[in-house]
């Protein structure tokens, strides 16, 4: 499900809704040019034996790979890799598909060593993300000239009260919030129930207005998430203490 909103609507999270668009922002930091791929070998020869004329003579080729080409990826190095991926795609604006596709690698590998396994029981979860790379048109409004789109978005979240907010900056500053229903200890069910155009004109939102987010990653730093219509979103924590309000 993805949730579009008007023109001006503003759509941070990874929430797909039954409306048109899908799922959630912000100005990125800059960092160095990605990482050149590791090459391994096509394939290893394994204890290959082979014979010689004459006398029966057997040897045995072994070739193997250092133990060290073999062990995983640490989650620091992983985070690493996915910013300085997406530091040159305007929030995946300018990503092209070949972009998305190793963006969306580095993050599965990233997901596999999730430290916190049920986000939704931890305070790391609690206040105001800067979306800084999404696949969502929506919310990067690709559609519109560049001077018409937000210039960052950003997602609070509270699980105490289990209240979301996502919000546009310049040049709009629309606003929604929603509630939240756990699914599982990592996904939650999302019902908007109120937009403010400009952050002031308040409007309620339509019974159709709802989706579902999935946090697959998250430490003190980053989050990442993915919405029930398949977005990504990677966001950064900007302000731990934020609160959305009742």
């Amino acid at each position: 499900m993805s949730m579009a909103l008007s023109s001006h609507t503003p759509s941070t999270l990874s929430l797909t809704t039954t409306q048109s668009s899908t799922p959630s922002t912000r100005k990125f930091i800059s960092f160095p040019p990605p990482l050149a791929a590791f090459q391994f070998p096509a394939k290893p020869t394994s204890h290959k034996l082979s014979t010689t004329s004459g006398p029966e003579k057997w040897r045995a080729k072994v070739s193997f790979f250092p133990a060290f080409l073999n062990k995983g990826k640490d989650a620091k190095t992983l985070k690493e890799e996915l910013l300085q991926a997406i530091a040159p795609l305007d929030r995946g604006a300018d990503a092209t598909a070949e972009d998305q596709q190793t963006v969306d690698q580095i993050a599965r590998k990233l997901e596999a060593v999730n430290p916190i396994k049920e986000p939704l029981k931890s305070n790391l979860l609690n206040g105001k993300w800067e979306l800084i790379y999404t696949t969502s048109t929506s919310i990067l409004q690709t559609q519109r000239p560049k001077f018409l789109r937000s210039s960052a978005n950003y997602q609070a979240i509270n699980v105490d009260t289990l209240r979301a907010q996502n919000m546009e900056s310049w040049p709009f500053f629309n606003q929604v919030t929603a509630d939240l229903t756990p699914l599982n200890a990592r996904k939650v069910a999302v019902k908007f129930d109120n937009f403010k155009i400009a952050g002031l004109i308040p409007i309620k939102a339509p019974g159709r207005a709802r989706g579902e987010l999935e946090i697959t990653y998250l430490d003190e730093e980053l989050r990442v998430s993915r919405g029930d219509k398949g977005n990504l979103f990677i966001l950064k924590m900007v302000d731990p203490s934020y609160r959305v309000s009742i």
